[in-house]
């Protein structure tokens, strides 16, 4: 716990200040204001944090990718520094999907590489599926699609112990008011139980500055939206999907669900590392990802 603590406060402090050399930009899409940075040239590449993180939460992955690409890393709507208004229409993925192809649109980038974990994944993943044209690749670091275990026998089980003991207690918290009590129950239950007071005070701010999402996310009535299977089973671009060695059993069955949809997609497992694995072990991550890309690359050169 110890050392996870200083690699923790080590990237906090460093790991934005890599991919953050100005200032984020700020862009209205869809009726809502975005901030996102941007580094290197090539093909564009866009990096979609999850719930707990932001823009700056992809230092070691922009330092890395911009070498060879494009790349951009930005808030969601509802993430640091981002003071959107919370309202009854927004449909967690969905609108996050929406934004995203409106941002993709409005910087006219055309085609893009997708890297996302958690909801961020699962954005990316509505987004191939709704509009594949648009994605050149894809990477998906355990997209929530809880829809699935719910409409399975196997995976019920998981879901139902995922939102009795996470979802719904953080749901209530917030509702009281008590959003640190609500971080903790989503930090722990990520994490593991005593993740949340163990970290540093720089990383708790940062969880602190994003559970607006989860505020919303909680009270939205379809936190966990389908996918289309049919859909999935149909995409094309290279995909890889990336899976925490330490991850709860939820995600891992959400993860062989996608693989078993996506056959010839790539699968990697990332050692010392849970649900946030581009955090956690980033060098194992970068490196996945990094061989993942030349390898596409590649392919499309011999086509």
């Amino acid at each position: 716990m110890r050392v996870f603590r200083l690699v923790l406060l080590a990237f906090l402090i460093c790991g934005p200040a890599a991919g953050q050399t100005v200032e984020p930009t700020k862009i209205q899409v869809n009726g809502v204001w975005l901030h996102y940075i941007e580094r290197g040239q090539g093909e564009p590449l866009i990096l979609l944090h999850g719930g707990q993180g932001d823009y700056r939460s992809w230092g070691p992955q922009m330092e890395a990718l911009s070498k060879d690409y494009r790349v951009f890393s930005y808030s969601r709507r509802f993430n640091y520094p981002n003071d959107n208004p919370l309202l009854p229409s927004y449909r967690s993925a969905h609108t996050d999907a929406d934004d995203l192809v409106a941002l993709i649109r409005r910087l006219g980038l055309g085609r893009v590489h997708l890297v996302g974990t958690s909801a961020g994944a699962l954005a990316a993943l509505l987004v191939a599926a709704e509009h594949p044209g648009m994605v050149r690749s894809l990477v998906l670091a355990e997209p929530p699609v809880h829809a699935w275990a719910r409409q399975d026998p196997k995976g019920r089980g998981l879901y139902r112990d995922f939102v009795a003991t996470i979802w719904k207690p953080a749901a209530a918290a917030f509702r009281t008011g008590d959003d640190v009590g609500a971080m903790r129950i989503l930090v722990d239950g990520f994490g593991g139980v005593g993740r949340f007071d163990g970290l540093a005070p720089e990383a708790r701010t940062v969880a602190m500055q994003n559970s607006l999402y989860f505020k919303a996310a909680t009270a939205s009535r379809d936190p966990f939206p389908d996918v289309s299977r049919g859909k999935v089973r149909r995409l094309r671009m290279p995909i890889l999907i990336v899976t925490g060695e330490n991850t709860i059993g939820l995600h891992k069955w959400v993860n062989g669900e996608l693989a078993r949809l996506l056959p010839r997609a790539e699968r990697v497992t990332i050692s010392k590392a849970g649900h946030g694995s581009a955090r956690e072990n980033p060098h194992a991550f970068n490196e996945a990802v990094v061989r993942f890309l030349e390898r596409t690359a590649a392919d499309w050169k011999e086509q």
